[in-house]
């Protein structure tokens, strides 16, 4: 049988972080936090687990970092382009929509909500993490950019703390779908499809005038 981890060089004695943060996202993804071992992570970089140790002192950390550069960072630029954007709301919803699906929904990345759903529990360290830094920061991204469509008469009024929550929802159920493993699943193929009826949907629900 292949191994699904197969190390992307041979002989390599140090490794720069990010290659590291690569082939931790592919542990994780496949083996879910608790089964991923730092022994297997570093063998896929291929470098030794003690340089692996002088850049990420335990697995929390790793998996922290690999979120940071990844999910947190996404957000980061899509705070970016919300406050740079001066077109109007149902440009700007589809926009953000699609950019967070494109980024984070059709990648590996869309693996993680499922995983800190089924393993948060056992690691509340990293479930108040993820909740912080993931979940909190997602929210209020999507309620400036509600925000900013009410203050320009496009967008109705609304209770932002939970509209937002509702309009997140799909975008992580749709995450969920792909990694249903035969349980409520919907085809991959058939998942931007859901994304567009999602979008139009959501935009005849809190449009002023909806096009």
């Amino acid at each position: 049988m292949m191994c699904p981890f197969k190390p992307r060089w041979e002989r390599r004695k140090d490794a720069r972080p990010q290659e590291l943060l690569d082939a931790a996202l592919d542990h994780f993804v496949v083996r879910g936090f608790a089964a991923t071992r730092l022994d297997d992570v570093a063998r896929s970089a291929g470098v030794s687990k003690g340089t692996l140790y002088l850049y990420f002192c335990s697995k929390e950390e790793l998996f922290k970092a690999v979120v940071r550069e990844s999910i947190v960072s996404l957000i980061g630029r899509t705070e970016g382009m919300i406050e740079q954007f001066t077109g109007e709301s149902d440009e700007l919803f589809r926009l953000v929509m699609g950019a967070w699906w494109e980024s984070m929904g059709a990648t590996k990345l869309s693996a993680l909500p499922k995983l800190m759903m089924a393993e948060g529990g056992n690691f509340p360290e990293l479930a108040q993490f993820y909740q912080e830094e993931v979940v909190d920061r997602g929210e209020r991204l999507v309620a400036n950019m509600l925000r900013r469509g009410i203050k320009r008469g496009e967008i109705i009024e609304m209770d932002l703390e939970i509209a937002t929550k509702i309009l997140i929802a799909p975008m992580i159920m749709m995450m969920m779908w792909k990694h249903a493993n035969g349980v409520c699943q919907v085809a991959e193929e058939k998942l931007p499809a859901h994304l567009n009826c999602y979008i139009d949907l959501s935009l005849r629900a809190i449009l002023v005038k909806p096009k």
